[in-house]
């Protein structure tokens, strides 16, 4: 049976093993409100501006990237914890609600797991991923094989890694976050090498990080295959901001309009798509009669379906939240359990994402940026993993100036295991993650320049030495003159 009191446990890693260094700050902030704070002002979540959400290298500022898909999810996130916290604390969270601050803290720590949820991603969103999978799987047979960790790369669990270990202040925690917020930013409660998935459609733990989080579940009353019961509210809004907002996005590149997507739904026999679509249809017919472009018309027509969706899939997501919280509580939900699956939105999300996918997903500009984004993380994965293997080699300074481009973070954090093999695709991965799409091109053709001169000046050498080795000795080079 969970208990509220260890799912909001705000305590933080680094005071459990030393009380001693606690900040003393909670008469200003919770320390799940601190959470949000340290997120939303770290590093990798700025560069989440450049990195994928839908269309790769975007140029419109007003199409999403990665990181204001993060900041919607957060804000859908706070917006149902606000409900769950002011509407139904009693039914939710027992009679010590009040104790726990869930007015405070629910809707801190939604906001929190929502914006941080997508920090391991890396550049060229998913196909960053399967491009690090591929790469690995290629290299399995040479390198004797290859730990799930990397065959089964996934951005979710580069996340736990970076917010727990990679992204430095100045010790070994990471960021330090409260064991509350980090328990329910586990998607998928398994670690690689576990014995299984737990019943999820993934890993969701690195190996690296198994003592870490069996340190959060046991200070939060969790275990493996058991979610943080809030999890499921923070993937309910990633599911509605990938399909609704992403949509939106669809008819403002131009790869479809408007009516396009209401000409679509109209194909889904469900009452809640019939209900949105006719309110988005009626508000459309009243925008007609204005002065408008038909680029406006779209926009304004697509932001008021957008309005009414997300709101009828919030409403139906905390309706189901409250619904089965008795058996989140009690441990009883199947691992494939999901709000949007069994709510009454289900129909409306999952027409939408076909929507998505065939309109925007599967556009020939979309795959060309994708494949080109797949053909320069693989090759900055060799380039990166040579430098890591030869780091050492003084005879190599092209290898000794790559590895030592990589975050000195990174490099502390390696440097400071046993540098195994495991250790080595480790740093690789951190590496690639944690570059932007622009960096990662940038650096790529810095990389490959640097690589063909020295190539070049090789061969040059080479050239020279062999004219050399062809002429008689006093042709080898200018006779000396006396004066």
């Amino acid at each position: 049976m969970l208990d509220w009191k260890k799912l909001l446990n705000q305590d933080r890693r680094k005071d459990l093993d030393n009380p001693k260094h606690s900040m003393g700050t909670r008469e200003i902030r919770t320390e799940i409100e601190r959470d949000y704070d340290r997120i939303l002002f770290a590093a990798p979540t700025r560069r989440l501006a450049d990195k994928t959400q839908v269309f790769p290298m975007e140029e419109n500022d007003s199409v999403r990237n990665r990181l204001t898909h993060s900041h919607e999810v957060s804000n859908l996130a706070r917006s149902i914890g606000v409900r769950l916290a002011f509407d139904y604390p009693e039914k939710v969270f027992g009679p010590n609600h009040e104790d726990l601050k869930v007015k405070r803290n629910v809707p801190a720590l939604l906001a929190a797991i929502g914006l941080a949820h997508d920090l391991g991603n890396p550049p060229f969103g998913h196909q960053g991923e399967t491009a690090i999978r591929q790469w690995f799987r290629e290299q399995a047979p040479k390198d004797g094989g290859v730990e799930t960790d990397f065959l089964e790369f996934d951005g979710n669990a580069q996340t736990f890694r970076l917010l727990t270990r990679l992204q430095i202040l100045n010790d070994r925690y990471g960021l330090n976050l409260t064991v509350a917020t980090l328990a329910a930013l586990i998607k998928y409660p398994s670690i690689y090498g576990s014995g299984g998935k737990k019943g999820f459609k993934k890993f969701g733990i690195f190996a690296s990080e198994a003592k870490i989080v069996e340190q959060v579940w046991e200070h939060t009353g969790l275990r493996a295959g058991i979610r943080h019961p809030l999890t499921y509210v923070m993937e309910a809004c990633d599911d509605i901001a990938y399909s609704i907002i992403d949509a939106e996005d669809i008819v403002k590149k131009g790869y479809a309009s408007f009516y396009d997507l209401m000409d679509y739904l109209d194909g889904t026999k469900d009452d809640l798509v019939s209900d949105v679509v006719t309110i988005a249809r009626s508000k459309n017919n009243d925008f007609k009669k204005e002065d408008l472009s038909s680029r406006e018309l779209n926009d304004i027509s697509m932001q008021m379906f957008r309005v009414k969706a997300i709101a009828a899939m919030v409403t139906a997501a905390t309706d189901v939240f409250v619904e089965h919280i008795k058996q989140m509580m009690e441990e009883n939900l199947d691992p494939g359990f999901e709000l949007i699956k069994v709510s009454s939105c289900n129909a409306l999300c999952n027409a939408v994402k076909q929507f998505d996918k065939r309109y925007g997903f599967q556009h020939m500009d979309v795959l060309r940026l994708e494949l080109q984004g797949n053909s320069y993380i693989k090759n900055m994965m060799a380039m990166m993993w040579k430098s890591i293997s030869q780091r050492e080699d003084t005879n190599s300074p092209f290898q000794r100036y790559v590895y030592g481009a990589i975050s000195e973070n990174y490099r502390r954090v390696f440097e400071g295991t046993n540098i195994s093999e495991y250790e080595k695709r480790q740093l690789l991965c951190d590496v690639i993650s944690g570059m932007t799409e622009n960096y990662l091109i940038k650096k790529h053709d810095e990389f490959t320049s640097l690589q063909d001169s020295r190539t070049k000046n090789n061969a040059g050498c080479l050239y020279r030495e062999s004219e050399e080795e062809g002429r008689a000795p006093s042709e080898s080079r200018p006779a000396a003159t006396g004066s």
